[in-house]
């Protein structure tokens, strides 16, 4: 069973100030994405794919809206579908989050589940609350929808109905089908994630923004998501390192993980900050 048990996405979270969670692209609060949709991977992978590089927000509205890169049947569900993207993964190259998957996403396509889920959960209270129920079932085992809607009451308390309840349910299964941490269509099993370089890079950068440093960065829910032991995901971190996705020094218990090749000299002194956590 993973420590996942242990840890709480919201007190990172809840430890950043408006402004830096605004900048990293993070968002709170008891409504989310998921009482309609899933993580919507193939619909985020075609739009990412017709809309290369580094561009301003607009390029992918356009692309959505007017020239159909989703293939969208009428112009409400495009705009739909521009909507819920935008929720769960922000489309906007000042969420420095978002631009960081943008980054990783057209170099490491092995790790385009892993990064697509991250970035859902930073933005997604509700998917953020059902991960502990799939983190926290035995590699192998059929998967239970219960513990995750128990989860759900308690994150939600009483704000949702029955029939809400049952759709997140069903939607963040899916996701985490996508995500490949789950297999199957009715009765789905929890299998084990391989964690690509761009993927372990990607969820420390996520830890590094919550505030942890140091070798706590390599115990994190986010971290947790990758079904690897902190150990493991060192070894990873150096080949990210060797890889040029991240600064690694490593000597003894000592590890100090930066991220400067993804940001500009200015944000990465802006956001840089003290250490609070370190390990």
């Amino acid at each position: 069973m993973s420590a996942i048990a242990d840890l709480n996405f919201e007190t990172g979270i809840a430890g950043l100030s408006e402004r830096q969670a605004s900048l990293w692209g993070f968002r709170s609060g008891d409504r989310g994405t998921h009482t309609s949709r899933t993580i919507m991977l193939d619909e985020l992978s075609q739009l990412l794919d017709a809309v290369p590089g580094e561009v301003r927000r607009q390029e992918y509205v356009n692309a959505v809206t007017h020239d159909n890169c989703l293939g969208k049947r009428t112009a409400a569900t495009r705009q739909h579908s521009l909507q819920r993207l935008t929720e769960l993964y922000g489309l906007d190259g000042r969420l420095l989050l978002f631009r960081a998957l943008r980054n990783l996403w057209g170099r490491h396509s092995s790790s385009r589940p892993l990064l697509a889920l991250l970035l859902a959960l930073v933005r997604d209270p509700l998917l953020r609350a059902t991960a502990g129920a799939v983190i926290a079932t035995p590699f192998g085992h059929e998967f239970g929808r219960q513990a995750m809607k128990d989860d759900l009451v308690e994150a939600v308390g009483d704000r949702l109905n029955e029939a809400t309840l049952d759709k997140v349910v069903r939607n963040a299964a899916s996701s985490w089908t996508q995500s490949g941490h789950l297999r199957g269509r009715g009765r789905k099993t929890r299998q084990r994630v391989e964690a690509p370089a761009a993927a372990v890079t990607y969820a420390l950068l996520v830890g590094f923004a919550t505030g942890r440093r140091g070798r706590l960065l390599f115990e994190t829910p986010w971290t947790a998501v990758l079904d690897a032991s902190p150990g493991a995901l060192v070894d990873i971190a150096v080949d990210a390192n060797r890889l040029g996705l991240l600064d690694l020094k490593h000597s003894g218990q000592m590890i100090d993980v930066s991220f400067p090749m993804m940001f500009t000299r200015r944000e990465w002194e802006l956001i840089r900050g003290p250490h609070r956590q370190t390990g």
